[in-house]
């Protein structure tokens, strides 16, 4: 284990982070640019004491799951979460193992699409790590509720689709069964790429305990990955949105930035432009 490059590194990447990078408030002006360690140790549900004593180089020899806590506080890329995994004398994770969080790339397109196109990042088990405000407004908060596997992630979309009905009214009653499909086929494949870990069995697990429809598609045995698919939406507050989903894949993390464009000549565009205005004003701060 390299105590001292350890330390070093992760001092380096907290102080290139803003409180307001990682949702904190940034609060009165600092000495020291970056994150104090007593954030980082809240990120990452630690004692500030141990997190000062790895990034003094005078700690223990942290285990993979604090480190994998610290490479999510400090928004790590998945190339920085490895080569601390190698600093501190372990093995790096597997490949197809969530970061934890949103891929800033993703993230910054994300926020950029935020004024005119609804969008969210998934992981590869379609668990929601983050949503911009339109797509927020189109389909509900997906973030912070949902069940999922054993493991890190967001809360899972399929867990959504599969057992809340009200969710699914949002979508046209005739393109339900092909979606169904379309969701667990591509699960499927996900599950192949992760030669069946512990993360996905169980979500496939729980979904087969919860929905029979689930059960029954599942047991198809049809795989295919996740393409461009047409969907028709009745949005209670503008009414239908013909939408082309599209699905933009980070080969760095594996994450999925998954995005909502009007069908041309359908008036989607402009019913959007009205979302963006009445169903997005609940969102925003109070002043």
């Amino acid at each position: 284990m390299d105590r001292d490059g350890l330390g070093d590194f992760l001092r380096s990447r907290r102080e290139r982070l803003r409180p307001e990078d990682v949702g904190l408030v940034p609060g009165p002006r600092r000495r020291t640019p970056g994150l104090r360690r007593d954030e980082v140790a809240l990120l990452a549900t630690m004692s500030t004491d141990y997190y000062e004593r790895i990034e003094q180089g005078r700690g223990p020899q942290p285990s993979p799951s604090m480190l994998g806590a610290i490479a999510r506080a400090l928004r790590l890329t998945r190339d920085e979460r490895d080569h601390v995994y190698l600093l501190a004398g372990h093995q790096p994770p597997p490949a197809h193992v969530a970061l934890g969080y949103a891929d800033p790339g993703l993230m910054t397109i994300l926020d950029a699409l935020a004024p005119s196109v609804p969008a969210m990042v998934t992981d590869d088990l379609e668990g929601v790590l983050a949503q911009n405000a339109l797509g927020v407004a189109l389909l509900g908060p997906l973030t912070g509720s949902g069940v999922r596997g054993e493991g890190e992630g967001g809360a899972s979309f399929l867990w959504h689709w599969f057992t809340d009905e009200r969710y699914r009214r949002l979508y046209a009653e005739n393109d339900r069964e092909v979606l169904s499909r379309g969701y667990v086929a591509d699960l499927r494949a996900a599950v192949a790429r992760r030669g069946s870990d512990a993360e996905s069995t169980a979500l496939v697990a729980r979904l087969s305990a919860a929905s029979a429809e689930f059960r029954e598609i599942w047991a198809l045995q049809e795989v295919r990955t996740k393409r461009v698919t047409r969907k028709v939406l009745d949005h209670e507050r503008v009414g239908r949105l013909d939408l082309e989903c599209d699905v933009v894949v980070s080969p760095p993390s594996g994450q999925h930035l998954v995005l909502f464009r009007p069908v041309p000549g359908t008036g989607t565009a402009e019913r959007l432009a009205l979302l963006a205005v009445v169903g997005t004003q609940e969102l925003a701060p109070a002043e």
